[in-house]
Formats: structure tokens, sequence, C-alpha cells
């Protein structure tokens, strides 16, 4: 049986590539999606000068038509979200409620960028001189190089493109190798928008020849990554020997407190969702559960209840709340950290096993530690797979020194009824976003998000803070 196959779109056409990859599905290893042609590093380089050539182009189309495609592409994302979240879900493997959500806020994006773009005002000042008028306003930075993870396929993707473009920047977008289509279809869509030729270039391909491409050229402005904080790491020090500016969202070992005095419930419900969902595969998830002595039995065993309930098995089954890791390799790593912890002296309560289910996928029931300490290797790594540890405290105090003895510094929560502690924890977690009786996972489109230590280097990503890193700021003094 023949299967599709899918283009890189490069200047405003559609390229095959050296080679290429097959794309499988997590809840179906027999699954195939399509085949999705390789880039080479030389057709890389082609997008960055395609892209050179056209921004200037892009930057000088009118504000109301560079809306006019930012909305086009939201309202199109918005209205075809059954279709592209079950294509998400299939090829990523989080639930299809969890696939068709992420494409609808997607979509958001796109408008909420939209509107950005009739929001781009200048400033005046009064010069210490005398007859001097100042004027200060930003113009896009340039050429942008987006390079995105397989967690989020098009919720990322959609928070990096949307105000590159919105700002008037051309963009060359790589996309995770193990998840194309949702890029690829993300792309069909902007093709369509009557852009400039060049101004936005899909490079699918891996990160040795494409991702290095991109993070090595002079010849791009800016660049944008989210991966591992190793990975993330060599982009900086890349990017910094061209003068290149660099946006970087990487690691995270986020914990949720759960105070004495918490409602059991809800806290229950919050380490369930932050740990758990999305397979624990959110750079948000609370993969550390830090809890008081008052608390800590009677949480730890109606979690375990919560948990048994947990429905593990392929994403577009229905009632499915947990779906398959994203692959063979995750699924490896994932099991080696359950030995490996249980080595270290923490007693596994719940779960952990590999799931043998009707279809041949990547699934394990979602794990949950005790006698856990933060200074064991499964609570200083980041796992990435749904694996929680809990944590026994004495006392706020001790929470509080325990959620920020990390590299780290993403997301914080706390789940209490003391309006002392919650504000006190706001004040002094070491993270970026901070959560109060909410799950660590979960964000909204138009605040900044980021992270501190670690976690996060440069510019805010998202809200009107992007702006920050997709434009320049120009000081111009006049004589009237």
């Amino acid at each position: 049986m023949s299967h599709k196959t899918y283009n890189n779109y490069i200047d405003g056409q559609w390229c095959e590539g050296h080679a290429t990859l097959g794309n499988y599905s997590p809840s179906d290893t027999g699954d195939l999606i399509g085949q999705y042609h390789q880039a080479s590093a030389e057709q890389a380089r082609q997008a960055i000068q395609a892209a050179r050539a056209a921004q200037p182009l892009w930057a000088a189309s009118g504000l109301e038509s560079r809306q006019q495609v930012l909305m086009a592409i939201g309202d199109e994302l918005i209205a075809r979200k059954e279709e592209l979240g079950e294509l998400l879900s299939r090829e990523e493997g989080k639930p299809l409620a969890e696939g068709i959500g992420e494409v609808n806020r997607s979509g958001q994006f796109f408008h909420y960028y939209a509107a950005e773009v009739l929001r781009q005002m200048g400033e005046t000042a009064a010069s210490v001189r005398p007859g001097v008028d100042i004027e200060v306003h930003r113009e896009p930075v340039g050429v942008v190089g987006i390079i995105t993870p397989w967690n989020f396929p098009m919720a990322t993707a959609a928070w990096k493109i949307a105000p590159a473009l919105a700002f008037g920047n051309a963009v060359v977008f790589k996309p995770a190798n193990l998840v194309p289509a949702s890029a690829w279809a993300l792309t069909e869509i902007i093709s369509r928008q009557g852009l400039p030729s060049g101004t936005f270039n899909l490079v699918m391909g891996s990160g040795a020849d494409v991702g290095e491409a991109l993070i090595q050229s002079a010849e791009i402005d800016a660049l944008t990554f989210t991966g591992s904080l190793q990975t993330g790491r060599r982009v900086a020090v890349a990017t910094a020997g061209n003068l290149v500016r660099c946006q970087l969202e990487m690691g995270s070992k986020n914990a949720l407190v759960v105070m004495d005095d918490a409602d059991l419930e809800l806290a229950v419900e919050c380490a369930l969702n932050g740990a758990f969902f999305g397979t624990g595969q959110k750079c948000t998830a609370s993969s550390r559960l830090i809890v008081c002595d008052g608390i800590h039995d009677r949480f730890v065993e109606a979690l375990r209840l919560r948990m048994r309930q947990l429905k593990v098995g392929h994403a577009l089954e229905a009632g499915v709340q947990i779906g398959p890791v994203a692959d063979a390799r995750q699924l490896e790593q994932n099991l080696a950290y359950l030995q490996l912890a249980q080595a270290e002296g923490a007693t596994l309560i719940e779960g952990g096993e590999r799931l043998q289910l009707a279809c041949d996928g990547y699934y394990m029931r979602p794990a949950l530690f005790i006698n856990s300490r933060n200074d064991m290797r499964i609570n200083r790594e980041e796992v990435f797979g749904p694996i929680a540890c809990v944590i026994r405290v004495r006392d706020f105090e001790e929470a509080l020194a325990t959620l920020n003895d990390t590299e780290y510094g993403l997301t914080a929560g706390i789940i209490t009824q003391s309006l002392r502690h919650a504000s006190h924890f706001k004040r002094r977690a070491q993270t970026g976003c901070v959560m109060v009786n909410l799950p660590t996972a979960g964000t909204d489109y138009h605040v900044p998000f980021g992270g501190r230590k670690a976690s996060s280097f440069g510019p805010r990503e998202q809200g009107q803070y992007a702006r920050d890193f997709y434009t320049v700021v120009k000081t111009t003094y006049l004589r009237p």
C-alpha cells in the first residue's frame, strides 16, 4: 500500500528533500500517517536566503492586510479543529480532546496576534535639547529561525510563528521530526494566504542537518527554540558566536506543594492533572509533589485511588485520559528512570508497568513514588513522562526550600486555604509562573510565559511581551 508523501515548503514552492521519513502513530506502531521529505542543510540555507529576500516586502505590507492574513489562519484552524486535532492526536499520542483543544488554542494565538498587528503604537519624548523631538518605535527583527518540540506540535509553533509574522518578520520553521504532520498542515494553511514567496518556509529534517544549519547561520537575525536543556545550551553558544538574538525555553522540574490545610479533593485533582495528563509530557508538568506531614498519608491514598480510575489507551479511543508516550526511546527512558528511582530508595506504590493493549503502542501506566528525597536523580532530572514523586516535608518553610532546590524554574504550584502562605509563596517561588490552587500545567495565551534559572533564556514568550523578541527598538531624533 502506498502512502502520501509531504514536501517541504521553501520560497513559495513545495520541494522534495534528499530522503523521506515515515511518521508512525505512537498509539499504533503499524499506523503510518505519511512519508515526510527530509530537507538537507543546503535546503535550509536556501530557505534562509529566501526569507531574507522576502522579509522587506512583508514588513512593508499594510497593517490591515497583515492582520487579515493572521485572522484567516486562525479562522481556518478553529474551523478545522476536529479534523486537525485528530491528526495531531494520531501522531503525538495525546487524547483526542486534548488534540482538538490544542488546535483551537493555536487558532486563538493567531487571532490574538492579528489584533496585536493593529496595536503597534510608538512613543514620543521631550529631548533635553531645545527644539529637538524624539520618537521611539519598533521594527521587525528580520529573519527568525523557529525550532519547536514534539509535545505541542501545533501550539508551540503557533505561539512563535504568529508573533513573528505579526511584527513583520520572515520565518524559517523546523518542527520536531517526530511530529511533522501537524507542522505540515499548519504550513499548508499559511501557504494559501498570499504572503510574498519566502516569507514563510518549512524545512523538515533532523537536528543534525536542518537544526544545525539554522543555529549556525549568521544569516538569520533571531532564533527561538523550545526543547531540552542540553540542546538549548548548544543553541545559545552557537547563536552567540554569530551575535544572533536567541530565545530558549528548556527543561523543568516543577513542583506542586500540598499544605496541611489544603482541600484534599482539590489537591488530588490538581496533582493528577499536572503530573499525568498529557502523559506527563508537558514542560509545565508537576513531577515533584511536595506534601506536608499532616496531610501526607491521606493525600497519597486518595491520589492512588484516583490514578486507578485513569483510562490509558489509544489517543483516538473514546474515554481515554492518558495516551501513549511519544515513542520507543521515550518509553525506554521512562522505564529506566523507574528502576533508577527504586535503586535510589524511593518506593513505587502505584503503576509504572508497560501495558500491552489491543494496538501495539508505547503505553505505560502512570507511576507514583513515595519516600523520595529531593536529592535523588528522579527529582533532579527532567523525566518527561507520567511519573510523579512524593517528597514529604514538615512545614511551609521546608516545602518552599525544597521547591526552590533545583536548577530549573518554570512553574510552581501550591494548594492551600491560607492567604498568608499563598502570598508568601507567589513572592518567593523561584519560577516564572506560579499557580495557587490550580495545576502547574495550564497557561493562558495573552500573558507572558517563561521560566527562570535553566528553564528559560532570553525574552518571554506570548502576550504583548513577545514583541521584545520579535522587534528591535529604534529611537529617532528630529529637529523640525
